[in-house]
């Protein structure tokens, strides 16, 4: 019985130091994902000449979970016209932020650009996209530096807790 609640304590220490590390891959990933929204995003805007509803919906199309899901939800709020458009994109990030592997960095980030989402013409619009991609890849570099110290590192890191944890419970 010892020896099965020691093989439980080390899969349970081991699964949550893969957990962690995959946390951090994520987050680079993600943060790629939510660049290439906001550029695609960018054209929509500026040389499709699409409504912002319009173009979230064809985003939540082209994106995958969470950020499918994010721009579906932006794009039902603002099409019921309950909301403004800074309040429909801050209350669609609140809804989707939990389940992404972001930071709050990019929560400000990306907030700070929906305060300025559909306030001006194409060209300043542009320029503050512009703007948040330019510290989105401040954010991505951040994460890929922790990626690059850290996940090898919580891998080993729960397994070896586990080993601790066996050694001082026997």
């Amino acid at each position: 019985m010892k020896w099965f609640g020691a093989l439980l304590i080390l899969l349970a220490t081991t699964w949550s130091g893969f957990e962690a590390s995959r946390q951090l891959s994520e987050r680079p990933r993600q943060l790629r994902q939510l660049k290439t929204a906001l550029q695609s995003l960018e054209a929509e805007i500026m040389y499709g000449h699409t409504p912002l509803a319009e173009a979230a919906l064809h985003l939540a199309r082209q994106l995958t979970f969470p950020f499918s899901r994010f721009f579906e939800q932006f794009a039902e709020k603002l099409q019921t016209g309950e909301t403004s458009v800074h309040e429909a994109w801050e209350d669609s990030l609140r809804d989707i932020w939990r389940v992404t592997a972001l930071k709050q960095g990019e929560f400000e980030v990306m907030k700070q650009f929906g305060e300025t989402l559909g306030q001006y013409d194409r060209v300043a619009q542009q320029k503050q996209i512009a703007l948040a991609l330019v510290h989105l890849d401040r954010e991505e570099q951040d994460a890929l530096e922790k990626k690059a110290r850290y996940e090898k590192m919580a891998k080993s890191l729960g397994f070896l807790v586990g080993l601790l944890l066996i050694i001082l419970l026997i």
